[in-house]
C-alpha cells in the first residue's frame, strides 16, 4: 500500500550528533516532522522512520506485532552510530517506550532518552479481554488526534486493530520489566491533560529505571500529542537543551559538534 502523503519517513544529514526519533501506536512520523526538522535546522542528524504496519492503512497495521516496530527503530538506531559520535532516542507514547527499550537494550550507545508522554501499560478492563477479543472483533475506536491546539491534527488510523493492540500490551509488560536497565540521562515530559496515557505511566517510568539524571517536565497547555500541540516548542527547545548540555551543541543552524 502507499504512504499516506505526510507520513513518509524524514531524515537528514547533520553533524556528529544523532537523535532517533520513535512515532506513537497507530500513529506516523507526521506527528513528529516538526520536531525532527527543528533539532535539524540546529545541525543534528535526525532519523524519524515510519514503523511497519503505519502510515498506510490500518488492514496492514493489524498483520504486524512489536518485534517489527521494535526492528526498524533497531537498525535505525545501529544506523545512527555507526554514522555519529553521540546518538540520543526519543519518542511520544508508545515511541516513548521504543526509546526506553533502545537505551535498555544499547547502554553506552545511547548518550541519554527524551520521551514526551511514554507509554507504560494498556489500560481498562478492555486490556484484559484483549486476548480473546482480538479473534472476536477486529478493531476499536482509534486514539489519533488527542490535541488541544485548534485546526491541528494527527495523521493516524481512525481504527485500533486488535491484534496490534494485544501485541502493544505484550512489548508494555516486557518493557516494564527491562526499564531498570535504563540508565542514561533521561528527560520526561508529560502533559498535565493526557486523553491517551495516564500520569501513572510516567511515573511508572519514573520509578522503575535506574537513571540518576533525571529530568520530568508537566505541559500545562497540551494533550496527548504534545508535538504538534501548544507546548510544541517547548518540547523541541527542553530536548534540545537536554542534548547540548550532554553533546554541547554550536548554537548556530547548520552547525553542531561533540564537546
Amino acid at each position: 500500500m502507499p504512504v499516506l502523503p505526510g507520513a513518509e519517513p524524514y531524515r537528514h544529514e547533520g553533524g556528529e550528533v544523532g537523535v532517533l526519533l520513535c512515532h506513537g501506536f497507530t500513529g506516523s512520523p507526521q506527528s513528529l516532522r516538526p520536531w525532527a526538522e527543528h533539532h535539524a535546522a540546529r545541525g543534528l542528524t535526525v532519523s524519524l522512520p515510519l514503523l511497519p504496519g503505519h502510515g498506510t492503512r490500518w488492514e496492514d497495521m493489524q498483520l504486524t506485532t512489536w518485534q517489527d516496530w521494535y526492528a526498524e527503530v533497531d537498525r535505525e538506531l545501529r544506523v545512527l552510530t555507526e554514522r555519529c559520535s553521540r546518538v540520543f532516542v526519543a519518542g511520544l507514547s508508545m515511541g516513548g517506550a521504543l526509546a526506553l527499550r533502545l537505551a535498555a537494550r544499547h547502554g553506552e550507545r545511547v548518550a541519554g532518552a527524551v520521551v514526551v508522554n511514554p507509554a507504560n501499560r494498556v489500560h481498562g478492563l478492555s486490556a484484559y479481554a484483549l486476548p480473546v477479543a482480538r479473534h472476536l472483533v477486529r478493531t476499536t475506536k482509534g486514539i489519533a488526534s488527542d490535541i488541544a491546539k485548534p485546526g491541528a491534527a494527527e495523521l493516524g488510523y481512525d481504527r485500533v486493530p486488535l491484534h496490534a493492540a494485544h501485541s502493544l500490551r505484550t512489548f508494555l509488560r516486557r518493557l516494564d520489566g527491562e526499564l531498570p536497565q535504563v540508565t542514561q540521562p533521561l528527560l520526561l515530559l508529560r502533559s498535565a491533560r493526557d486523553h491517551v496515557v495516564p500520569a501513572a505511566d510516567s511515573a511508572r517510568v519514573l520509578s522503575r529505571v535506574s537513571s540518576t539524571d533525571v529530568t520530568e517536565i508537566v505541559l500545562e497547555h497540551s494533550y496527548h500529542v504534545a508535538t504538534l500541540d501548544e507546548d510544541a516548542d517547548r518540547v523541541f527547545e527542553e530536548s534540545l537543551a537536554f542534548i547540548g548540555r550532554l553533546a554541547p551543541i554550536v548554537g548556530k543552524e547548520g552547525t553542531a559538534a561533540v564537546g
